[in-house]
């Protein structure tokens, strides 16, 4: 990437896909209030793609259906990309890697919780994971949310399942016999997500362990959509200089891993 200038100071030229939605709209707003990024444009599902040419990274809050085509797109002329649009299982993500073999320079960060706080929450519960018999997850969000369960709430069921694993941990006990679909909820590596979607909420999320005589519940709430904001600006900052061409989620740029 090569740095534009403002005042003496580098400036990074950004362009946003989903400009119009709830989370885009703030990352306009973020983008033009700080002093070291530019708008490039803000393209919303009636325009041009083209129209970000000359960005050094795009932001992409869109849609699960359309995000890869929009990777391929910005991957084949050689831009970075911050994406927080959720549906990245570990079959799409391969995806991404295997676009960007042909793209050397080109860098993906992929991100299923921008909040500071939300990361937070999730590295807690991959350590706290292997220390309990059950463990359990239950996201809630505005019932206009595309997918279910969240990104984060997916992402958050890998950790912890992985850190069992990483433990020799034993499976999680549940006698269940008889249930109506989806009582459960979803498995996601033999942890069971729920999800809500209820009117009035944003975004959070309860991780609920629990083993002999005492439990412990990890809750991260999001009250409004600019708390994002931060990571997205550290994410636009950051993902040029990243090691690897694929990031999943924050951790890295946080020193959490």
């Amino acid at each position: 990437m090569r740095p534009h200038v403002r005042y003496g100071n580098p400036v990074i030229k950004v362009g946003v896909f989903g400009a119009q939605g709830r989370m885009g709209s703030e990352v306009v707003k973020a983008v033009e209030a700080a002093e070291d990024t530019e708008l490039v444009a803000g393209v919303g599902a009636a325009d041009e793609r083209d129209r970000v040419l000359g960005a050094d990274v795009v932001v992409d809050f869109t849609h699960p259906d359309v995000v890869m085509d929009n990777l391929r797109w910005l991957i084949s002329h050689g831009i970075h990309a911050v994406v927080g649009t959720s549906g990245f299982d570990e079959a799409r993500v391969a995806q991404v890697r295997e676009l960007l073999a042909e793209a050397p320079g080109v860098n993906v960060l992929i991100a299923p919780n921008f909040g500071v706080a939300a990361v937070l929450m999730m590295s807690f519960a991959e350590k706290a994971a292997p220390y309990f018999d059950s463990v359990e997850i239950i996201e809630l969000h505005h019932p206009n949310k595309a997918d279910a369960p969240s990104g984060t709430a997916y992402r958050t069921a890998e950790l912890v399942a992985a850190a069992r694993e990483r433990a020799g941990s034993a499976p999680m006990p549940d006698a269940t016999t008889s249930e109506l679909d989806g009582a459960r909820g979803a498995e996601v590596g033999g942890v069971r997500v729920h999800a809500l979607r209820i009117t009035g909420m944003i975004a959070h999320q309860e991780v609920v362990l629990g083993t002999h005589g005492e439990t412990l519940t990890i809750r991260h709430d999001s009250m409004n959509r600019e708390s994002f904001m931060p990571g997205v600006l550290l994410g636009v900052r950051r993902v040029a200089d990243l090691p690897q061409q694929v990031t999943v989620g924050l951790e890295p740029l946080l020193g959490l891993s």
